[in-house]
């Protein structure tokens, strides 16, 4: 067989050949032969695993040149003008707002750096479902937003591509596609019988040749349009998909796939043949017959059901039902099997059923590029809709799914003309209306609302996955976005079978998710299903709401409107129908989900306010007004009765929901439809009926009577108030909110910023997220809209953040303007829109500051009135609702309850009654035809006001009124004989009782009851109504509401007389709060200024309304003169009643009790403040050396500690000794100090590097390594200090404690189980007093104070003796503490110390543990100490005093412990450096020969090691003589290898020259203190035989172009001695508690060198101070230096450049920084988002960086974890001594590691407001705010990270 032969040759050349054959014009034997060859190359009985095959694809298609060339030669042909980048999830994109003409636009990184986008609104993303790139593509983005690269039209200059270059591609490809879709076919199972594993493992094996495809498509234009051209190629398809006849294999295989195909319907094939009989039908479980969706046959008159009704309700529910769909679905093929005429069905078939694996949908993307493939594709797609969704709900894994169908949907539905296209031919939009359908029935329940046996509607179950899973999202997205092109919005609207489906779509969320009240006890399991709920409304019903009404802007689109509406209300009908609703809704259930009733408020709103519609043409007739308004109101009132706590026992879940129905994101799809509807409810039904509505819905009626007393059958007494409250609250927002009643957009997006800045001063994302997004757009797209950011700048300021160090890190912010709160600020849009009660308070707390600040008002001021937009002309029927008796009687009762002090009365209820006092006065009506037309009946209203006129109503007098009341109410009177009436009646001061002439009264007197007259006004309506609806019995509910359980007394009826109007009231009330008898005299009306009225508390609000009511009408202004002239007699009557008497005893008892309290204050203040200076002891500076003295002292003065924990004060004791709270930590600081006082930059390029190797602590482990190479070790461990990286640092809080007080306390905190941000097991704990953080407990010393003063006082002995008794002190032997409590604490403490930090840190010596390795450990501690708090005073001690520094520290203490645990080792004499620093030593010639090496030379050692080991090492206390005398001698030394050091910088002929001058000052008086005889002896001494001159004589010459003079010598001597200084200084400070003096920076070493009695106090100028004038030497000076050169001379082994290294040791460092950051954080997030990680080689999913040293590193990357420690937590170790500070570079913040705990610290970068982005989820430009990043690097190196942020969590090495 020939292919057999062809198999066996090599690839290329058979390639070749086989190209050649083809390219004849006869090329049949070439086409046989490659057939032949493919047959048995593709073969897919083979395993796909197998590479051969495409190694074979792959030479064949290059035609036998090499693969990687035919790429490139094909991509040179590209031709296409579209970038078309494929992403995948969590890919960093970009969207530009500005450019985008479809809101899914988004750019690669590439093309938008590349393209134009400064001062543009755009943000960086991290994409959640993948998507492409669309730079070039004009259908989705504006031209000039596209990058360089496809803003040329690329195309249009590429030569054509030579036929033969693809032609070998075109005869393979086919065979190949065809081979992918067999081994497809063969691994499907279905998912019942498979795993999920089993798919995936199909998919892994196949990895290799998807990829192949993969790269194809990326070889651009050329390549993608052969791919096309065999993808779409039906002839190909029909030829090759069935195999051939004889091939068994190809038949099974095609069998495989028909059976799969079998089931790619909605409806599966066995359920078709039950069918056949209706119409297509659907397969839908659950639902009962109100689903039936009533074609184009209108819907039947309510008492003629329609006949597909009567047959399905029979039914029960649980069977599997069908639905009859619309009779215009037109096209069975959405309900039918699929059928594929071409490979990219086909591959298309396979994706889907193989739940979209990723590198095929990545695929099928890369090709769109190509138009003509993307026309085919997106057909495809539509054809196979149904089929997606179906999988899709089968899906184990429906988020990844739901994902990649938007990953691709997004890019074929967003283009308008494609979308366009499909929609005309493949009827896109029946197919995803019905496919919703579908979706939604498998998930239908029996509605439970209104009458829960007979109820026929069906709601979608929100428990099931589909619904909680959010797995209808791809579905409901493509559909919203197909709406937003206008071409196909404006098709589904004209498609009216269409709109029905769609109605009935909506109406299976109408009443889901019921709530029913809990009366008895609490529900047992809280539901969460809310989420799901409100989820599914905003998005499958509000969100394409939206969508449509965006089309619906002008008057061209009326009859799309007039066409919802029909819709909305006839789907109302069937509603109301189907639930069986007729007048009452169903008492204690509630649905918070309405979705048709706001869609038709939203159209109604649209019609009226965009298209010019007259409003009463499209609201059908009252008494379907009524049936609509009964259920927004039910939710307004359970929403009052929710926040009364009357759901309490339904759980939290019930305020949840309360919650999200006004949340920013729901409120404009949910209660601002519910609250307009009900206003045009309210604006078109009789008001006194509307009125009464609210106030039983809201179940205060019974509370409305005039009698102080009353049952209320349906409320506690303490629901009442907040029950009244809530209806009053809410009839003000109703008759005052203008949003869909004629305010402009500009007008409405003003209101909302307001009333969310006045809550609280807002973040600019927080705004931009409160703000409600429709129906104001804010992204300012809007033509001739005001934008965002002009309305914010209008109406706010903007707080740039403020920084202190230990401050919480604060976001810019907007504040409202002083202007916006004068004249804007509305309570009801603030109560309307807040989510939590709290929210009101605050506004009304800042209003009162407000008001305060500007001297406005300073009491407790009242919400303000706020004068509103006129309403548009459409609903002038609302104002009606201020003007009616019902509401007159309301507030007349509850102003005469509050003025009486009834019971539940409150400032917020008559705040509210004013506030519609004024709504009526400043809304009037202008005709008043009301009054005339005739009565129906007798109204029993009628005798309370003779109108419905606010103004006039307001001075009609009421004088007598029937009231029902309990019989043991104070009204009803015994038999008091009517002469005493008056007095005895116990009850208020004006309802006297009648007795009697009371027959006459009786007739006159007011019956009032709202329910009586809601009926009354209801029967009548319905009379009215034309429909002859059988009017249901209703049975008599409200009689037994009234019989009230238990036995309560029986109600009877009384009359009161009353005698007041409105305006009396109001005026009397004014008296009450004014508490003053004449407080309106009769003339004040005419000297009031109005403009004062504005704002203030019930007082001003009363007579504002007085005010306006008298300048609106002469006879009010006349009353209000009458009442105000009557009211004020000179001794009023009611002056001796009883209560009166009671007020001014209660005025009297306030103000005793007030005395009363602040003389406890008081008291309570001086207590603290006694205690506070006890407390605060242990920090003032001078206590702090407060425990020095040995015991061997007479016990003078004792330091007193007080214990924070038992309270008790006393001395430290041997016994019982008290310690310092302190924490220790392991620092690094010192050690990533540099020479240069710039930070290092952070490298943002592959150039820039950070090296680590002039670092402070790299330098002394340098050293230290050189010296052990040449020097004995124990001699090594004692020149130099360790401790710069992983040092021990101690702080306190300065509090004490008794250490048994403490272990109890540990003890304590073991057992409490309540889990802290801190280990106890480690020892950690926060201070009882502080709750500082802390660790660890210091001891504190027994002794005295420092007043000690003999002790110190200088004896004025001669130097050398004081050299002689140091060295003596030096050789007492150490003693051996007695065993005593106070020794074991030190020796734990110890033990502390040592485990703060790692073992590395520790063992320097050649063998570890040893005592010389412990005693360097001990003496770096206290460097560390010192040196950190020298870094913490700014580097030097120019400041003087005790700084904040000092307050922490416990140095003291510290040197205490340290150095009776030092005493333990005493030092050889014969090796003792002090003999070698004061003595001229003889060497001995017989030590040479030993083998061990010898000692390290003086001038090698570092000077300041050496004064803390003498001073640790000797007894204590120390005299400060002898202290004075050791620095003296070290001072000789660190004089001398300044000297050293600065001759080596010289060149030689300068050191010649120096050398020769100073040797004449050798023999003057005090060359011993002449720099210049020093130096010349220095340079001879080390000139000798082996030089280290000799080393870099050469660079010196070059370096040194600056020539020495004495005054740079002396500044480089002084620069070289300081740091030594400033340590002696410090630690004589602690010592012995001299004080530090301040000075200027020129004059730090005089002063410092004074402090340590160097210098006699200094008599001339300080800056003219020689260094060499401090010296002390104790013999000959010459022959001193001479033994210390000799030392270095003497060396053999050792090199001159090591030496040099070695002799030159400067000892000046800058501060500790951190890196320097760009200001652009973008800068960062480019070069490191994408950067591989070193270790790992892979790019890590959380990048982070040490700020600290540059390193990247992998955050939580399981790659680099080592012993089970991640990265961050490993380098932190490493690099910081366990403290480690990271910038999360996916997340612009920073986190901390301290320790075994990690906390976020915040972001350094903010952005253009002022606040930070965390997880970059705005995206926006993110800019470093140089405050921040100074206050972190001074948390670092201040290490008070532990203290200030509080949110520590541990990390357990997962970071």
């Amino acid at each position: 067989m020939m292919a057999a032969s062809l198999l066996r040759r090599d690839k290329k050349a058979t390639a070749a050949h086989l190209k050649a054959d083809l390219n004849r014009t006869d090329n049949s034997s070439g086409v046989r032969q490659l057939q032949e060859l493919l047959d048995a190359v593709l073969n897919p009985e083979k395993p796909a695993a197998d590479a051969e095959a495409l190694d074979w694809c792959k030479c064949l298609i290059a035609g036998g040149e090499g693969f990687e060339e035919f790429c490139k030669t094909v991509r040179s042909y590209d031709n296409a003008t579209l970038c078309g980048l494929v992403w995948t999830a969590n890919f960093v994109a970009y969207r530009c707002r500005t450019c985008g003409i479809s809101p899914c636009m988004s750019l690669c990184a590439e093309c938008f750096n590349n393209g134009d986008h400064t001062g543009h609104d755009f943000n960086m993303f991290r994409s959640q479902a993948g998507g492409a790139c669309d730079c070039g593509d004009s259908n989705v983005m504006r031209e000039s937003g596209f990058c360089r690269r496809h803003r040329l039209r690329t195309g249009e200059n590429i030569p054509l591509i030579p036929r033969d270059l693809l032609l070998m591609s075109e005869m393979v490809l086919p065979r190949f596609i065809l081979c992918i879709i067999q081994y497809l076919r063969d691994g499907y199972v279905e998912p019942d019988t498979s795993t999920e594993r089993d798919l995936q493992k199909v998919l892994q094996q196949l990895e290799p040749q998807i990829s192949f495809l993969e790269e194809l498509t990326k070889m651009g234009g050329a390549m993608r349009t052969v791919l096309t051209k065999i993808l779409t190629n039906q002839q190909a398809f029909k030829e090759l998909s069935m195999g051939q006849e004889e091939n068994l294999y190809a038949k099974k295989n095609y069998d495989k796939y028909l059976s799969a195909l079998k089931n790619s319907g909605l409806v599966s094939v066995e359920e078709k043949g039950q069918s056949a009989a209706t119409d297509v039908g659907v397969g839908a479980e659950g639902g009962a017959g109100a689903m039936v969706l009533l074609g184009n046959s209108g819907p039947g008159s309510p008492d003629e059901p329609s006949k597909e009704e009567d047959q399905d309700g029979g039914q029960s529910v649980g069977q599997r039902k069908r639905v009859k769909l619309s009779s215009s679905t037109k096209d069975p093929c959405i309900i039918e099997s699929l059928k594929h005429k071409c490979f990219l069905e086909e591959l298309l078939f396979w994706t889907i059923k193989y739940e979209f694996p990723q590198k095929m949908v990545t695929f099928l993307l890369n090709m769109l590029p190509d138009q003509d493939y993307k026309i085919t594709f997106t057909k495809t797609f539509v054809q196979h809709y149904a089929f997606i969704m179906k999988t899709l709900m089968k899906s184990h894994e429906s988020d990844t799914m739901s994902n990649r169908i938007v990953h691709i949907s997004v890019q074929l539905f967003s283009n308008e003309e494609l979308a366009r296209h499909v929609t005309e031919e493949c009827q896109l939009l029946d197919i995803m209306v019905t496919v919703l359908l579908y979706m939604m029935e498998s998930c239908l329940i029996k509605s439970e609302l209104q009458d829960e046996e007979n109820n026929r509607h069906v709601v979608v179950n929100c428990s099931e996955a589909l619904l909680k899973n959010n797995t209808y999202w791809p579905l409901v997205s493509d559909f919203i976005n197909i709406l937003s092109h206008q071409s196909v919005a404006k098709k589904f609207l004209e498609d009216h079978s269409l709109l029905m489906l769609w109605m009935s779509f909506v109406s299976f969320f109408q009443g889901m998710n019921l709530n029913k009240r809990e009366l008895n006890e609490h529900v047992e399991f809280e539901s969460q299903t809310y989420y799901a709920a409100f989820a599914a409304e905003l998005e499958a019903c509000a969100q394409p709401m939206w969508g449509l009404l965006t089309h619906c802007k002008v008057k061209e689109t009326q009859e799309y409107t007039k066409t919802v509406v029909r819709y909305c209300l006839e789907t109302l009908q069937i509603w109301f129908d189907a639930i069986g609703f007729i007048d009452e809704p169903a008492p204690n259930q509630v649905t918070f989900h309405l979705p048709l009733h706001r869609y038709y408020a939203m159209f109604l709103s649209k019609a009226v306010k965009c298209q010019g519609l007259d409003l009463d043409s499209l609201l059908p007739d009252q008494e379907m007004l009524m049936k609509i308004m009964v259920h927004p109101l039910q939710i307004q009132a359970c929403l009052s009765e929710i926040h009364s706590n009357m759901w309490v026992r339904n759980g939290l879940q019930i305020k949840g929901q309360a919650m999200t129905y006004v949340q920013s994101h729901f409120c404009n799809s949910m209660i601002d439809p519910d609250i307009y509807l009900l206003q045009v409810c309210a604006s078109r039904l009789d008001p006194d009926y509307f009125i009464s509505s609210v106030f039983e819905r809201f179940k205060v009626v019974d509370l409305l009577t005039m009698a102080s007393q009353h049952q209320n059958a349906v409320l506690d007494s303490e629901q009442e108030r907040p029950m009244l409250e809530g209806a009053l609250t809410f009839l003000v927002i109703l008759t005052s909110l203008r949003i869909h009643l004629g305010m402009t957009d500009d007008e409405i997006l003003r209101a909302e910023m307001v009333s969310q800045l006045c809550m609280n001063d807002r973040t600019h994302s927080a705004l931009l997220d409160l703000i409600p997004e429709n129906p104001n757009p804010k992204s300012g797209i809007v033509p001739g809209s005001c934008s965002f950011e002009d309305m914010l700048s209008a109406v706010a300021d903007f707080k740039a953040p403020v920084f202190e160090p230990g401050g919480s890190m604060q976001q810019g912010m907007y504040t409202p303007k002083a202007e916006v709160w004068e004249k804007e600020f509305d309570p009801i849009m603030v109560v309307l829109r807040t989510v939590y009660r709290r929210d009101v308070q605050s506004a009304m707390d800042r209003y009162a500051a407000f008001l305060k600040q500007f001297g406005i008002h300073t009491g407790n001021p009242w919400p303000p009135y706020k004068e509103r937009t006129p309403l548009h002309p459409c609903y002038k029927g609302l104002i009606r609702l201020l003007h009616c008796k019902t509401l007159h009687i309301v507030i007349f009762t509850l102003l005469y309850k509050i003025w009486m002090d009834h019971q539940n009365m409150s400032e917020h209820v008559l705040c509210m009654v004013l506030y519609l006092i004024e709504l009526g006065l400043d809304n009037q009506i202008q005709d008043n035809k009301e009054d005339e037309e005739p009565c129906i009946e007798e109204h029993c209203h009628d005798s309370w006001f003779p109108g419905t006129n606010l103004l006039s109503n307001l001075h009609h007098v009421i004088n007598f009124v029937r009231v029902r009341v309990p019989e043991t109410a104070p009204e009803v009177k015994r038999e008091a004989p009517p002469s005493t009436s008056t007095e005895a009646s116990s009850y208020g001061q004006n309802s006297r009782r009648l007795s009697g002439n009371w027959r006459e009264n009786l007739r006159e007197a007011q019956v009032f009851s709202l329910v009586a007259e809601r009926r009354r006004k209801f029967q009548e309506i319905i009379n009215r109504s034309t429909t002859e609806a059988t009017q249901a019995v209703r049975p008599k509910s409200s009689s037994t509401r009234w019989v009230p359980p238990g036995t309560p007394p029986q109600l009877v009826t009384e009359i009161l007389e009353i005698r007041e109007s409105m305006l009396s009231l109001l005026i009397k009330l004014h008296q009450k709060m004014s508490s003053k008898q004449n407080s309106l005299s009769a003339s004040w009306l005419e000297d009031i200024e109005s403009n004062r009225l504005a704002h203030g508390d019930g007082i001003t609000a009363i007579e504002r309304i007085l005010t306006k009511a008298a300048t609106r009408s002469c006879q009010i202004k006349r009353s209000i003169q009458d009442i105000c002239g009557k009211v004020c007699p000179p001794v009023p009557p009611k002056k001796n009643s009883p209560t009166d008497k009671k007020a001014m005893d209660k005025e009297e008892r306030r103000q005793r009790a007030r005395e009363r309290q602040q003389k406890l204050l008081a008291e309570f203040a001086s207590r603290q403040k006694s205690f506070m200076e006890t407390a605060m002891d242990v920090e003032s500076p001078d206590t702090e050396a407060a425990m020095d003295l040995g015991a061997s002292e007479v016990m003078e003065s004792e330091i007193l500690y007080d214990c924070v924990i038992c309270g008790q004060s006393g001395p430290s004791t041997e016994d019982r000794p008290t310690g310092l709270v302190v924490l220790l930590q392991a620092s690094s600081v010192l050690g990533h100090r540099c020479k240069s006082t710039e930070p290092k930059n952070l490298p943002t390029s592959d150039e820039e590097h950070v090296y680590p190797v002039d670092t402070c602590g790299a330098a002394n482990d340098v050293r230290l390594t050189l010296m052990q190479r040449f020097f004995k070790d124990s001699s090594c461990l004692q020149s130099v200090s360790i401790g710069w990286d992983g040092g021990v640092y101690v702080q306190t809080c300065g509090h004490t404690l008794h250490i048994d007080c403490h272990k109890s306390y540990m003890e304590s905190l073991r057992n409490d189980q309540v889990l802290q941000g801190f280990s106890v097991d480690k020892g950690e704990f926060t201070c009882p007093l502080c709750r500082q953080f802390a660790n660890s407990v210091l001891p504190c010393r027994p002794g005295r104070g420092t007043e000690a003063g003999t002790w110190h006082t200088p004896t004025n002995k001669k130097t050398s003796v004081l050299v002689k008794e140091v060295e003596e002190l030096q050789e007492k032997p150490g003693l051996f503490p007695t065993e005593s409590n106070l020794s074991k604490e030190m020796e734990l403490v110890i033990k502390d110390i040592k485990n703060t930090t790692q073992k590395k840190y520790m063992d320097y010596g050649r063998n570890p543990g040893s005592p010389d390795n412990d005693f360097l450990f001990m003496y770096s501690v206290a460097r560390t100490n010192l040196e950190l708090e020298l870094v913490h005073r700014g580097g030097n001690l120019c400041s003087g005093g005790a700084s904040a520094a000092a307050k922490r520290s416990c140095l003291n203490q510290l040197f205490h412990v340290l150095a009776m645990h030092m005493r333990l080792y005493s030092i050889d004499s014969a090796y003792n450096p002090w003999t070698k620093l004061t003595q001229i030593v003889q060497i001995k010639e017989a030590d040479s020969f030993d083998e061990e090496r010898p000692e390290v030379p003086m001038l090698f050692r570092d000077v300041p090691s050496l004064l803390i080991i003498f001073v640790l090492t000797m007894p204590q206390p120390l005299r400060k003589e002898h202290f004075t005398c050791v620095v003296k001698m070290l001072y000789n030394l660190q004089f001398t290898q300044a000297l050293a050091a600065l001759s080596t910088k010289f060149s030689s002929e300068e050191r010649q020259a120096w050398s020769t001058s100073g040797a004449l000052k050798k023999n003057a008086a005090n060359s011993d203190k002449s720099f210049e005889a020093l130096l010349s002896h220095v340079i001879s001494e080390l000139s000798k035989d082996k030089s280290v001159y000799k080393v870099n004589s050469e660079e010196a010459t070059m370096l040194s172009s600056s020539v020495w003079s004495p005054q740079s010598i002396e500044f480089s001597l002084q620069q070289f001695c300081l740091p030594f200084l400033r340590l002696s200084c410090l630690l004589q400070h602690h010592l012995y508690g001299d004080n530090l003096t301040g000075c200027l920076e020129e004059e730090e070493f005089a002063s410092l060198a004074v402090c340590l009695g160097l210098l006699p106090s200094a008599p001339q100028p300080a800056n003219t101070v020689q260094s060499a004038s401090c010296l002390e030497w104790p013999v000959n000076t010459f022959d001193l230096v001479t033994q210390w050169g000799a030392e270095v001379k003497g060396l053999s082994q050792i090199h001159a450049d090591e030496s040099l290294t070695l002799l030159v040791h400067d000892p000046q460092w800058a501060a500790p920084r951190l890196l320097q950051l760009p200001d652009n954080y973008n800068i960062i997030f480019q070069y490191y988002h994408r950067k591989a990680c070193s270790a790992c080689k892979k790019v890590p999913k959380d990048p982070a960086l040490c700020l600290v040293c540059g390193a990247f590193v992998c955050l939580k990357g399981v790659c680099c974890k080592q012993q089970g420690i991640c990265e961050c937590v490993l380098h932190s170790q490493h690099c910081g001594a366990a403290t480690g500070i990271f910038l999360l570079i996916n997340a612009s913040v920073i986190i901390i590691i301290r320790g075994h705990r990690f906390c976020l610290w915040g972001s350094v970068y903010l952005d253009a407001h002022g606040e930070e982005d965390r997880d970059l989820r705005r995206g926006k430009p993110l800019y470093l705010c140089e405050e921040r990043y100074r206050v972190l690097e001074q948390q670092w190196v201040s290490h008070t990270f532990d203290h200030i942020n509080k949110r520590w969590g541990p990390h357990y090495n997962g970071l």
